[in-house]
């Protein structure tokens, strides 16, 4: 990052926050500011968790808290706990909740029209693309990577998508007993590490590294959850893992993977990982791949 990129970020921000109203109390000419009208909307027809809610919007408990009492104390949304679990709290819409959303919903549709109606027929295109890259770019700086144990409920629901995923595009499927899995202390501290990578708090993706004594450092397991392809995760974990076995003094990383899985040989190679000769017996294994990693700063 440059200074002339902090610049343009921060113009960014003030053009698309006042040509939306978000400097004003009164949002889309309603009684309440842009962060109710936001969280009625993804209450949605069905309710919604709080702490979904919290983590949906990246907001912390006492401001959600607010933002609930004072539309509780506007008729538009009920907060009741769970029979099961009294500290999970629903948050669900009245009927004039429903009809706040319904009308915040309109004025929406009616700015976002307010926006392109200026623009004749190509800028409209150019700027509901640039828009959609813009969505796209912001939503990869919102996913967080996170080291955790293999047991955790996250790895352990990201690892069985995996598998899942395997059985169906493997000619032959694909069974975790029969393939070389790292058994769990593989692929925690200080053996390895196993990567989730969370978006908006839901597990998206996972990443492991074995660092086995005395032998090259090998990527485990590395999985990228259909909604969200397209936003690099997968060269992010590949880079974050570089790093992690240039850190434990590791000068060469290795991977094998699968003939069907094209879309991730293509970016191991991009990645500067080199085929090799088998160095493994991995039988649902047709690639074996190594890089050199002597040099990688760390950090």
């Amino acid at each position: 990052m440059d200074a002339t990129q902090i610049d343009q970020v921060r113009r960014f921000n003030r053009a698309v926050t006042e040509r939306v109203g978000a400097l004003h109390d009164h949002y889309l000419g309603r009684d309440r500011p842009i962060g109710e009208a936001r969280l009625l909307w993804e209450i949605g027809e069905q309710g919604q968790d709080v702490r979904w809610l919290r983590e949906r919007l990246g907001l912390d408990s006492g401001y959600v808290s607010r933002l609930l009492r004072s539309l509780e104390g506007d008729g538009l949304v009920t907060v009741q706990p769970q029979p099961r679990d009294r500290r999970v709290r629903t948050v669900r819409l009245t009927e004039a909740g429903r009809a706040e959303r319904a009308l915040v919903d309109r004025r929406s549709d009616e700015l976002a029209g307010s926006l392109l109606e200026p623009l004749n027929a190509v800028q409209r295109d150019r700027l509901v693309t640039a828009m959609a890259e813009v969505n796209r770019l912001l939503t990869a700086a919102t996913v967080v990577l996170h080291p955790v144990a293999p047991d955790h409920p996250d790895a352990q629901y990201c690892l069985q998508s995996y598998f899942g995923e395997l059985r169906e595009r493997f000619a032959s499927g694909f069974d975790p007993v029969r393939s070389l899995l790292p058994d769990a202390g593989e692929l925690q501290p200080p053996h390895g590490l196993l990567l989730v990578a969370r978006l908006h708090g839901e597990p998206v993706g996972c990443a492991g590294l074995k660092l086995p004594p005395g032998a090259p450092a090998e990527i485990k397991r590395m999985w990228v959850a259909p909604q969200a392809r397209g936003l690099g995760l997968g060269r992010r974990f590949v880079a974050e893992l570089v790093a992690q076995a240039a850190r434990h003094g590791c000068d060469v990383l290795r991977l094998d993977t699968n003939e069907a899985l094209t879309a991730a040989i293509g970016l191991y190679r991009s990645c500067g990982f080199e085929e090799v000769a088998a160095f493994n017996d991995e039988p649902y294994a047709h690639h074996w791949f190594e890089k050199r990693i002597t040099g990688v700063p760390p950090g």
